[in-house]
């Protein structure tokens, strides 16, 4: 090894590194996706307690009992999740028949413009009888394997919301159990590191959460103006989609362009796509420079890669997590650059 030279042997150091990083985290990614039922209600509750932790501090500030304030946090969570769920849900049933029928008349204008190919919707019917027939064992599996996942969903979403409780209730314990947990002399890191972390996930979380209303708000409307049915449940669907940077905001806006075009016509669906690029245009250039520069900076080409690797592990909950725990990564790394650049910069003047 010493007969190579010195930025060889730095090439091959680095090179190890970054092998048992990967290697490392790989084995990890592993291990989570096969405690998936037992990790996802973590994350998730840690991503809560970033989100409420504000509303649980005034609750206690006011004299309200810790247990009765992680409480009602909970309960007011519940109350504004299952609002608008319920909303979008209404909202897109209602508007249901008319989407499918802006669906048909377009696959009856392809089927048309296609009939000279030998494409007809004779043989479009034919060819799905022949589909259904030859999958109908298939189907019928996946809908009881859906079943099983919904059942498997709710659950953890049970247990999130157990957790949340008990992340907020003993959070001024977190501290104290950190340091126990943490080898010699390396208390002080372990938590500058965890509250960095927590600081860049609850800074994206207000963040992204103040820009959602503003973007639902403003979605909202100008669909109200255009008299699109279900104006206020396609609001709360913009809500919703603005936790997955980008393509949230992408579906939840075809959504309401889709359901436009279907009640509406095409020229209300032009005015309805304006307005949700209209918006669009407002948070990248304005809101998310302005609000999310003061929480966490990270550059668009880091969250569509973090977004792209989590859909590829978990899907929608994947797209969903990989954004803030890309946060806290970068905030653990800002900190230890910190911890260890203090201390090369203040020694030519000790």
């Amino acid at each position: 090894m010493h007969l190579l030279p010195v930025p060889a042997r730095r090439f091959a150091a680095w090179c190890a590194v970054i092998l048992l990083a990967a290697g490392v985290g790989y084995v990890g990614i592993r291990l989570c996706a096969e405690l998936r039922t037992a990790v996802t209600p973590v994350l998730l509750a840690l991503l809560g307690t970033a989100l409420l932790r504000p509303l649980y501090r005034r609750l206690v500030e006011v004299g309200v009992p810790r247990s009765v304030s992680a409480g009602l946090t909970c309960v007011a969570v519940v109350a504004v999740v299952g609002g608008a769920v319920y909303i979008v849900v209404a909202a897109l049933i209602d508007s249901g028949d008319q989407i499918v029928a802006a669906l048909r008349s377009a696959a009856r204008s392809i089927a048309e413009h296609f009939g000279a190919a030998g494409t007809s919707l004779d043989d479009l019917a034919s060819n799905a009888k022949e589909l259904l027939t030859k999958f109908g064992g298939t189907a019928a599996s996946n809908v009881i394997s859906g079943v099983s996942v919904v059942g498997e969903s709710i659950a953890m979403a049970v247990l999130a919301l157990l957790l949340v409780f008990f992340f907020l209730r003993d959070s001024h314990r977190a501290v104290g159990a950190l340091r126990s947990l943490a080898p010699r002399g390396t208390g002080d890191t372990l938590e500058a590191m965890a509250r960095r972390a927590f600081r860049a996930v609850e800074g994206f979380m207000r963040g992204t959460t103040f820009i959602a209303f503003i973007d639902a708000v403003c979605i909202t409307v100008g669909l109200l103006v255009l008299d699109v049915p279900g104006a206020v449940g396609l609001g709360a669907l913009v809500f919703v989609g603005a936790y997955i940077p980008y393509l949230g905001a992408f579906l939840s806006g075809a959504v309401a362009v889709l359901v436009a075009l279907a009640d509406r016509g095409f020229v209300i669906a032009l005015w309805a796509l304006g307005v949700v690029l209209a918006v669009q245009v407002l948070e990248g250039h304005v809101l998310q420079p302005v609000i999310q520069s003061r929480t966490v900076q990270m550059h668009p080409a880091v969250v569509m890669v973090a977004i792209t690797a989590g859909a590829s592990v978990a899907g929608i909950l994947g797209m969903l997590l990989a954004v803030p725990l890309t946060a806290a990564a970068f905030g653990v790394l800002h900190e230890l650059r910190t911890r260890h650049s203090a201390p090369a910069e203040g020694s030519p003047n000790s």
